[in-house]
């Protein structure tokens, strides 16, 4: 019996010199490897070749940052953030180049690579995918010179990774046509924000709109964070999370609103409009499909999108579109909430596995009223609105206390 760990020798000696002289094409294979953008990234590692570009270990946290921020110029004068930016603006609407490119600068510096991807690809990518022409022409240009170093407010405190709860709401005020930007509780609160802590005169706010009494979900909106002599705006809050573990040349922070009023314009209304009279509209009829519409282009430029996009499983004709009710509306005037949710029905693993993180989500950051079922609670934001739903709370597939698979 021939023990299995013990293996013949295949390989035969060369003998003949056609075989011994066999040579592997290097820059045939480099080509190769480099990818359909190989010319960006040579590109790119000439240009890092600057010793201008390279990060020094021993520059504290306050000098790393300056120095970065004067890489990103660098950039600039480089030409290159621009790819992936309308060619009306000076792009070349390249975003696989787009994405070579900014794989490059890694080599550099981590904490370049990281902002810049902050400030062209989650930044100027919100405005670029989630606005209109009217705001492209009004703040790409900013955004692309770096005149409007700006920070992409989706993540906060209490919610996390959990977009659809997030506490800050976004009250349409039709007296003034003005939407109402604010922090409605310390968990919702902004945090870990590249730009926030210091270089950030904008931010794209990612916040509950509501409108007429009623929550349409997230939205985004071009808030301005100072005004042109460099102070911060009235209600505007910014904290700095300081000296961190790595990556100390981004300048990570903190940001909230105290009722921060901006124009009904400022709303980046692609895939949902608010009229005057604050009547809203949108070609997504499913809250929950244009939820994840917006979510998954709004970082289209910069890195590739984890989001679900239209056309996946998760879309299909038996499925119902999910938002977690721990979003900001209240079921009544006294604004509690149950631990209850509604789900999606849908058999794709990896669609079950959204649902239970979402209802897990929705039972843990509810004002709970229950014994059991509550390891966490957050206060509800200080609303009567209540969230346009256009699934029944409890279909006849889905009773409260049943254990089929349409359930969990």
């Amino acid at each position: 019996m021939v023990d299995a760990a013990v293996r013949p020798k295949t390989t035969r000696p060369h003998t003949d010199n056609a075989d011994a002289n066999l040579r592997i094409d290097v820059a045939r294979v480099t080509d190769l490897l480099m990818g359909t953008w190989a010319d960006t990234r040579r590109e790119a590692r000439e240009m890092i070749k600057d010793s201008a570009f390279w990060r020094k270990d021993e520059l504290g946290k306050d000098e790393h940052r300056e120095r970065v921020l004067s890489q990103l110029h660098l950039l600039v004068d480089n030409k290159a953030v621009h790819r992936a930016f309308p060619k009306s603006l000076g792009g070349e609407e390249n975003n696989g180049g787009n994405i070579a490119g900014f794989e490059e600068l890694v080599v550099a510096d981590p904490s370049l690579q990281i902002k810049s991807g902050v400030q062209w690809g989650l930044f100027g990518s919100a405005i670029l995918q989630l606005g209109t022409t009217e705001h492209h022409e009004k703040w790409l240009p900013g955004v692309m010179d770096l005149s409007i170093p700006g920070a992409f407010a989706m993540t906060e405190i209490g919610h996390g990774s959990d977009v659809a709860a997030v506490g800050t709401t976004a009250t349409y005020d039709p007296a003034t046509e003005e939407f109402v930007i604010n922090t409605p509780f310390r968990g919702a609160t902004k945090e870990y924000l590249g730009n926030a802590a210091l270089h950030g005169v904008a931010a794209t706010v990612f916040a509950q709109l509501i409108t007429n009494g009623v929550n349409h979900g997230v939205h985004c909106f071009y808030v301005p964070l100072r005004g042109d002599d460099g102070v911060d705006l009235p209600g505007i809050g910014r904290e700095d999370d300081g000296l961190k573990g790595g990556l100390n040349g981004i300048d990570n922070g903190r940001l909230s609103f105290d009722h921060v009023r901006v124009p009904r314009t400022n709303l980046l209304n692609k895939y949902g409009d608010v009229a005057v009279d604050g009547t809203y509209s949108s070609a997504i009829d499913s809250p929950g499909r244009r939820f994840f519409t917006m979510l998954g282009r709004s970082c289209r430029v910069g890195s590739r999108s984890t989001a679900r996009p239209a056309g996946h499983p998760l879309w299909g004709s038996r499925s119902r579109s999910h938002m977690p009710r721990s979003a900001v509306s209240s079921t009544g005037p006294t604004g509690r909430r149950s631990c209850s949710s509604t789900t999606a029905s849908t058999s794709d693993a990896s669609s079950r596995g959204l649902r239970r993180r979402m209802r897990r989500s929705s039972r843990t950051t509810s004002s709970c009223r229950s014994s059991t079922g509550c390891s966490r609670v957050a206060p509800i934001p200080p609303t009567t609105a209540r969230i346009s739903r256009p699934w029944p709370l409890h279909s006849s597939r889905c009773r409260p206390g049943t254990r089929s698979t349409r359930c969990r």
